[in-house]
C-alpha cells in the first residue's frame, strides 16, 4: 500500500493532453454565426418586416367568419312567391363552457323542443363545438337569448319558405338545413339561386364570442331571382285534379303536365303523391319522385299518332286508304296481335286512329325499315332525356333499330316496347300543336320570341292528324269524355299493360295527351294514372275527363276564345274506349 502513488484530478494524464487549436477557434465561430443570425431574424421581423408577429398575434384572437348571402328568390311567371328564405337563428354551445344547472338545461330543453337527456348528451359530448338547435324562429331564439346561459351562442341563417305547400313541391324541391338546394328547382338552379357569402374580420374572446368587428374582407352577394314558366292558377288546377283523380280510381300514383304551345313554356308540373316542402318529417321515396320527369313507362296508343303521321308524311297512305283490319288478328313469326274489337272491318286511316287499331297501326308501320322508324322516334325526341336541368331527368328505353326485331317493330308502333317519360310525351305532341315544329321545352319564362324549333312533319299533314285526333274525342271515338265545352279538342289515349320483371302484369297505365282549341291549338296537356283500381282502367275513363277538367280551366284562365257552340257534351254511356288496342302479344317476341 505505501508503494502505490496518489494520482489526484488535476494531474489526471487525460487533462494534459492538448486539443488542437482549430476546434475552439471553429466553435466560437459557430456561436457568433448563430448569434449574429438570430440578432439579424429579430431585427427584420421587429423593423422591417412586422406584418408576420402581427399576424401571428392577430391569429391567437381575429377571426374571419362568413356572411351568409340571401339565397335568390322563385317567382311564378306572374311574379307571385313561390319560395323565400326567412332569416332564422340556430344554438350552438362551448361544451367546456356549459355548465348548465337542472333547472336552466330543462329550460332550455323545452324551448329547444329536446329531451334534457339530449340536451346534456350533447353538452357532455367532449367536443370543442355542437349544435344543439338549428333554424329557430326568432321568437323562440329572443327567449333562448334572454336565458343569458354561459356557453350557450347563436347565429343567424336562413330558413327557405315555401307558401304554395304540396301544390309546388315537385317543382321546387327543397333545400337543406345548410340552404343548399336538394331536389327540384332549387337544384336545378343552385349556382344562380345560392350567391356567394361574404367574409368580415373579427375579435373574438377565448370562449369564442365576438368582442369587436374589425371590418368587411367581402360583402356577400346574393342570389339571383328565378322567374319560372308555371302559372300559380293552372299549377293549382291541375294539382287539385290529379288529387281528385287519385281519390276516384284508387291510383298508386299519377302526373299531369300542361305546355303553351305558342312558347314551350311549362305552365304546370303536378305529381301525386306529393308531400310538403316546409314539413319534411317522415318522407319517403315514393313521394320525393317527380314522375313527370322521372318515370318512364310503355306509352301505349299515344304513339299512334306518330306512325299514322309518318305515312302521311312520305305518301305511304292518305286519310281514306283503306286497311285491312277484318280478321282482327295478325300474326307476325311466333307472335300474334290482336285488337280489342275484331268485328272493325276495313278502316281508313283516319278511322285508325279514331277507333285504335293495333292492326291498322302495325301495317302502316310494316311501310317502314326499322332505322326508318328508329330515326323518326328519335326525331320526335324519344330515347334521351330533354336536358332541361332537371334532377333525374328519365330518357326513356329506344334500342337501336339494329337489334329490332319484326314483332318488336310492330309492338312499338302502337306504344309496347318503347318507354317514354310524360314530359317526353307531352313535347312530342307540340308537334300536332304547331303545325309540324318541335320546340324545346322551358321551365323559365319566355321573354320576346321562342326558340328555334325542328320541323318533323308539314303543316298538311298536321292537319290531317289532328282531325284524325280531334275525330277520338267524338261520338265513335276511344275518348267522348276528354272534350271541353266550348272547345274543340284533340287526343289520343293510351292504356297500357305494366311490365315488371321482363312480363307484363294486370295492373295498367292509364293516359292521355291532346292539345285545344283544334283551329288554333293553345296548350298541350297530358296526363298520367298509374295503377287504377276502382273497377275502370281504360284511358278514355280515367284519364279523358283527368285531361278535360285540366284543359278546360287552364284555357279559361287564359281566356283563350272558344272554337265550339257552348252546347252540352255529348258522353256516351258505353264509350268506345274498349277498343284502345291494349291486347297484349300472344306467342314468343
Amino acid at each position: 500500500m505505501k508503494n502505490q502513488r496518489t494520482v489526484t484530478f488535476n494531474h489526471n494524464p487525460l487533462l494534459q493532453r492538448e486539443l488542437p487549436l482549430w476546434r475552439p477557434r471553429i466553435v466560437m465561430l459557430a456561436l457568433l454565426a448563430g448569434s449574429l443570425t438570430l440578432g439579424g431574424r429579430a431585427l427584420y421581423l421587429q423593423g422591417v418586416n412586422h406584418d408576420f408577429l402581427q399576424a401571428k398575434g392577430e391569429s391567437r384572437y381575429a377571426r374571419s367568419i362568413d356572411v351568409p348571402a340571401t339565397r335568390g328568390r322563385i317567382t311564378d311567371r306572374h311574379g307571385d312567391m313561390l319560395a323565400v328564405s326567412t332569416p332564422v337563428r340556430s344554438v350552438w354551445a362551448l361544451p367546456a363552457d356549459a355548465k348548465l344547472p337542472p333547472a336552466q338545461a330543462r329550460e332550455l330543453a323545452r324551448l329547444l323542443e329536446l329531451d334534457v337527456r339530449e340536451l346534456n348528451d350533447k353538452l357532455a359530448g367532449g367536443r370543442d363545438f355542437v349544435y344543439l338547435k338549428r333554424q329557430l324562429s326568432p321568437e323562440v331564439a329572443e327567449q333562448v337569448a334572454a336565458l343569458k346561459l354561459p356557453g350557450i351562442h347563436q347565429q343567424q341563417e336562413y330558413r327557405r319558405y315555401y307558401p304554395g305547400g304540396e301544390v309546388m313541391a315537385h317543382i321546387l324541391g327543397f333545400t337543406d338545413v345548410e340552404d343548399k338546394g336538394q331536389e327540384g328547382i332549387e337544384l336545378a338552379f343552385e349556382k344562380q339561386l345560392a350567391g356567394r357569402p361574404g367574409l368580415r374580420r373579427v375579435i373574438k374572446d377565448r370562449r369564442g364570442q365576438i368582442v369587436e368587428d374589425v371590418a368587411a374582407i367581402r360583402p356577400p352577394r346574393d342570389g339571383e331571382d328565378v322567374t319560372l314558366s308555371i302559372d300559380g292558377k293552372i299549377q293549382y288546377l291541375a294539382w287539385s285534379a290529379l288529387r281528385d283523380a287519385m281519390q276516384q280510381h284508387k291510383a298508386q300514383a299519377g302526373a299531369a303536365v300542361v305546355i303553351d304551345s305558342r312558347t314551350g313554356e311549362i305552365l304546370a308540373l303536378a305529381n301525386a303523391p306529393t308531400f310538403n316542402p316546409n314539413n319534411r318529417a317522415n318522407l319517403t321515396g315514393a313521394q320525393l319522385r317527380n314522375r313527370v320527369f322521372t318515370d318512364s313507362f310503355e306509352p301505349g296508343s299515344v304513339m299512334k299518332p306518330f306512325i299514322a303521321g309518318l305515312a302521311l308524311e312520305q305518301g305511304k297512305v292518305k286519310p281514306d286508304t283503306l286497311i285491312d283490319t277484318s280478321a282482327g288478328r295478325m300474326t307476325i313469326g311466333s307472335a300474334t296481335i290482336s285488337d280489342s274489337h275484331r268485328s272493325n272491318g276495313p278502316l281508313t286511316v283516319a278511322q285508325v286512329i279514331q277507333k285504335s287499331s293495333n292492326i291498322g297501326t302495325v301495317k302502316m308501320a310494316m311501310h317502314f325499315s326499322p332505322a326508318e322508324m328508329w330515326h323518326h322516334f328519335d326525331r320526335l325526341g324519344f330515347g334521351t332525356p330533354l336536358n332541361l336541368g332537371f334532377p333525374g331527368e328519365s330518357g326513356g328505353r329506344l334500342r337501336p333499330a339494329k337489334t329490332w326485331k319484326p314483332i318488336e317493330q310492330a309492338t312499338m308502333s302502337y306504344g309496347h316496347g318503347i318507354s317514354v317519360s310524360l314530359i317526353q310525351m307531352a313535347r312530342a305532341y307540340l308537334v300536332f300543336a304547331r303545325d309540324g315544329e318541335l320546340l324545346p321545352l322551358s321551365l323559365t319564362r319566355v321573354d320576346g320570341l321562342p326558340p328555334n324549333g325542328q320541323r318533323i312533319f308539314s303543316p298538311h299533314t298536321v292537319q290531317t292528324v289532328r282531325e284524325m285526333l280531334e275525330s277520338v274525342t267524338m261520338t265513335g271515338g276511344t275518348a267522348t269524355k276528354a272534350q271541353v265545352a266550348g272547345y274543340r279538342v284533340g287526343g289520343k289515349t293510351g292504356t297500357a299493360l305494366k311490365l315488371e320483371g321482363g312480363r307484363y302484369t294486370k295492373r295498367y297505365i292509364s293516359s292521355f295527351v291532346g292539345f285545344a282549341p283544334v283551329s288554333n291549338p293553345r296548350l298541350v296537356v297530358a296526363v298520367m294514372i298509374d295503377e287504377p283500381s276502382a273497377g275502370s282502367y281504360y284511358a278514355g275513363t280515367v284519364a279523358a275527363p283527368l285531361f278535360s277538367r285540366i284543359m278546360e280551366g287552364s284555357l279559361r284562365t287564359l281566356g283563350v276564345a272558344p272554337d265550339a257552340p257552348l252546347t252540352p257534351l255529348h258522353l256516351a254511356r258505353k264509350p268506345a274506349e274498349e277498343g284502345e288496342g291494349i291486347v297484349p302479344v300472344r306467342g314468343s317476341m
